[in-house]
């Protein structure tokens, strides 16, 4: 029995979208644990300043990890793990990742040991809003959580080797364990230790993330190990690696950088803005997970391996099937997200001390996070894409771009919002929060998501350009896609108001049965319309659950922050 049951987390793909159907499915239920994690810390916290600082102290630990430790990421080392196997050279790749690992351990540990020292020089930069106090307590909590890029730093450059060999179903369990530390230190440590076990409870998730991928590894028999002497052997190929890989980084760098300088203005607002904006970017983070890191994930191995085989035809017919699924699972997520953005804060994190003044807000912000769902899922989707083909310039060049767009446009839309113009009484009109005071957390996701469509729009214009492959089945899917999904959210929008006559919406219960009806109704109107049209899309899904997807093997993504 125990062999059937490991014998599952060993098969091979058999394609695609049975790859990215088995991701979404571990993603998703990762999700939901995490999901589980921000109702527990919603409603034993509130939206208030124990969570402003909690989330404050995560900013200075996932800088350092984006420029440190994704030089060690799975998305860099593939290719280069890759290009030797394709070659019979495993001892060469095996001494490789012996000398990155060596690498990354002394300059994790040695950055990671500065920054725990100059912590209470840097925390008036990080959170200039909070008082002495606060930033004490943001101080001790962000010295903590410094130990989490090295956990999962390493749990990211052991799993590239579990990607490559194909038998990494047991790594899908990752995400899992790393937020169930995180509610272990919310039900156990918090009531111990007090608001320092949320931290805790991080670190215990990361220590998870790394151990459950290591019986894997040892299975496999590639284990890198600590060795100098392979770190000079390998100079000129990490300095490869690092020429490759430092646009990426700065890349990832920018994108923390921007988060830090929305979080850092947050502080200036009212009581638990920075909260708010954390847990409406965590819930639009549930369909990005699900659909657009699955695809992306799934499609960049075989992308590396077409590429590295000169395979090109191959590279842009996987490039576009994976473009058009992930607009059509993309556009009814964002659509469905916006319709139903009050009951999925009600029942997510509408509970104890998370009053109905942050639920609003949560929800609006919500709103504005899910117009940009799509554009993150396409982002992941081509940035690999330039990956898996050795480019890394156009990629940090649009990022930088959109980056400083989103900087401007937040400091911007912040002086608008505070004079009271017509700006602030539109978005307010639409969004139903004109009765609300304190709404100017909403310029913070209303710059996130205007710099990512711009971003996503000039990447892609860039990669078509960069390949000259035809986009008429991507235009034809989201037109299919984006007119179904309309619809299914009309219909929607008008159960929702039909089921408000003949339920208690002064319960969960009640609130839960309203927004799952009205949301089954609406999808379900999408995917008549979908078939209607003949979605190509639609037949590839019936295709891939016949062909019993879950028998495959998964991949997972590397943590993009802590």
């Amino acid at each position: 029995m125990v062999k059937r049951f490991l014998k599952i987390f060993n098969k091979e793909f058999g394609g695609l979208h049975e790859a990215a159907l088995l991701l979404a499915l571990s993603m998703f239920l990762a999700q939901l644990l995490a999901l589980a994690r921000d109702r527990l810390l919603a409603g034993t916290f509130g939206a208030g300043t124990t969570l402003d600082i909690y989330y404050s102290a995560f900013r200075l630990p996932d800088l350092l990890y984006a420029t440190i430790a994704s030089f060690v990421s799975v998305a860099v080392l593939i290719p280069f793990l890759v290009e030797r196997l394709e070659k019979g050279e495993e001892g060469p790749a095996r001494d490789f990742l012996s000398a990155v690992f060596t690498l990354f351990m002394l300059v994790m540990v040695g950055v990671g040991a500065v920054a725990w020292v100059l912590m209470p020089h840097l925390a008036p930069w990080l959170a200039p809003g909070f008082d002495l106090g606060a930033q004490a307590q943001m101080i001790a909590m962000a010295r903590i959580l410094l130990l989490s890029p090295i956990l999962l730093g390493l749990s990211n450059l052991l799993g590239s080797v579990t990607q490559v060999y194909r038998r990494f179903f047991v790594y899908s369990l990752s995400p899992i364990f790393y937020n169930l530390g995180i509610i272990i230190g919310i039900l156990v440590l918090v009531p111990i230790l007090g608001p320092i076990g949320l931290v805790l409870g991080v670190i215990l998730g990361a220590g998870l993330h790394l151990a459950i991928q290591l019986p894997a590894l040892i299975d496999i028999g590639f284990w890198p190990h600590w060795s100098p002497k392979q770190l000079l052997a390998n100079l000129r190929l990490i300095g490869k690696m690092v020429v490759t890989s430092w646009p990426r980084t700065l890349t990832l760098s920018t994108s923390q950088l921007v988060i830090l300088i929305f979080v850092a203005l947050a502080s200036y607002l009212s009581k638990g803005s920075i909260a708010i904006f954390n847990f409406a970017y965590n819930l639009q983070s549930v369909p990005l997970s699900i659909v657009g890191i699955s695809y992306s994930v799934a499609a960049f191995p075989t992308l590396s391996k077409y590429f590295a085989r000169g395979h090109l035809d191959k590279f842009i017919e996987q490039i576009t099937s994976a473009t058009r699924h992930i607009i059509f699972w993309s556009m009814p997520a964002t659509i469905m997200f916006i319709v139903l953005r009050a009951q999925i804060i009600r029942v997510i994190l509408g509970t104890g001390r998370f009053d109905w003044p942050a639920t609003r807000l949560t929800a609006a912000c919500l709103a504005l996070f899910a117009v940009s769902v799509l554009a993150q899922s396409l982002i992941l989707l081509f940035i690999r894409g330039y990956y898996a083909s050795g480019q890394t310039a156009k990629p940090l060049l649009t990022n930088l771009f959109s980056s400083l767009l989103m900087i401007v446009s937040v400091f911007v839309f912040n002086t608008w919002w505070q004079t009271g113009s017509a700006f602030r009484l539109f978005w307010e009109s639409i969004l139903r929060v004109q009765d609300l005071p304190n709404t100017a957390v909403l310029v913070l996701p209303l710059a996130y998501s205007l710099g990512t469509i711009v971003n996503c729009l000039l990447l892609g214009f860039f990669f078509v350009g960069e390949h000259r492959f035809s986009v008429k089945p991507i235009l034809r899917t989201f037109n299919q896609t984006f007119w179904s999904a309309l619809a299914g959210g009309v219909v929607a929008y008008l159960l929702l108001n039909i089921l408000s006559s003949f339920l208690s919406l002064r319960t969960l219960t009640g609130i839960f049965t309203q927004g799952l009806l009205a949301g089954l109704g609406g999808l379900a109107v999408n995917l008549l319309l979908l078939w209607f049209l003949g979605s190509q899309e639609l037949k590839d899904l019936a295709r891939a659950i016949r062909h019993k997807f879950w028998q495959g093997e998964t991949l997972i993504p590397e943590q993009s922050e802590l």
